[in-house]
């Protein structure tokens, strides 16, 4: 009997030899891989100051128009070393806080009862349907009336701001949840509170969260209303001050720390919503 061998030809893979893998990259993955996310978000606030600069020194824009951003910024230094903008900044977070405190407190217990509970809902949610639908500031003059012009009416006028919102989301958050997970769950034998810790509220919270946000901004915009009642210090009393006088510097100052306080508190949520919603793949852009 005579038995051939064949050898495999030099180079030529084997059954024990590592199938080679290759590592493909798309054209994207190679341009976020060069050049980081955050300088993409730089590059339109960067460019909207930098033609605001141009129009500013080529007197398209005058100062009594808009400052330009070296007034702005110049102003800034000075406000800041006389102490100006810390008090300021510290009475309107006062505010902000305290308005945040009670309208979330009030939003999670209504929304709470309303969406649990049948008879809840009957009770709630109509009249919560229709005070939505009033604007807030035009209950200014009822919230003097009722407490003064001191800080009760600032501070109840952006709880007010804050619960409206942050009950709707919270609210729909609960009555959305599939009706199939609590189901599965009565079958597996999870009692009623524990449908609600581990079914109804997990599943609730990605709406509350936007909620959450959308209330953050708009306590910042009641702020601005609120610091108008007989304001003694506060960002919104520094603009108006800047009003009488005409000083669009000092009003810039004022708009722009608004706005990086918005920032600061949306980034703060962006951190709630990374860390309590771990558990939830999320499609985050393409």
């Amino acid at each position: 009997m005579t038995v051939s061998t064949e050898r495999a030809p030099t180079g030529a893979p084997t059954d024990r030899d590592p199938i080679p893998v290759a590592t493909v990259q798309t054209r994207t993955a190679r341009r976020e891989n060069r050049v980081p996310r955050w300088v993409f978000k730089l590059i339109s606030p960067i460019a909207l100051v930098a033609l605001w600069q141009v129009l500013s020194s080529t007197g398209v824009l005058s100062d009594d128009t808009l400052a330009s951003p070296a007034t702005v910024a110049g102003t800034a230094v000075e406000m800041w070393d006389e102490g100006r903008l810390q008090e300021a900044i510290a009475a309107s977070l006062q505010r902000v806080g305290a308005g945040l405190v009670v309208g979330v407190v009030v939003a999670i217990v209504l929304a709470t009862l309303s969406g649990l509970f049948r008879r809840g809902e009957d009770l709630i949610d109509a009249p919560m349907q229709m005070l939505r639908t009033v604007p807030v500031i035009g209950l200014i003059p009822l919230l003097i009336i009722w407490f003064g012009i001191g800080e009760q009416p600032k501070i109840v006028l952006i709880a007010l701001a804050v619960t409206f919102p942050l009950y709707m989301n919270i609210y729909g958050g609960i009555r959305n949840v599939d009706a199939g997970l609590v189901e599965a769950a009565k079958t597996l034998g999870l009692g009623w509170f524990a449908q609600v810790r581990h079914i109804i509220l997990p599943a609730a919270m990605p709406n509350a969260l936007v909620g959450l946000r959308y209330s953050l901004g708009s306590a910042w915009l009641a702020l601005v209303f609120g610091e108008t009642i007989n304001a003694t210090a506060g960002i919104g009393y520094e603009m108006n001050m800047a009003r009488e006088f005409f000083q669009t510097d000092v009003i810039v100052v004022c708009l722009v720390l608004y706005a990086l306080l918005g920032l600061v508190a949306d980034f703060i949520v962006r951190l709630l919503e990374r860390t309590l919603l771990a558990w939830r793949p999320a499609f985050s852009g393409a």
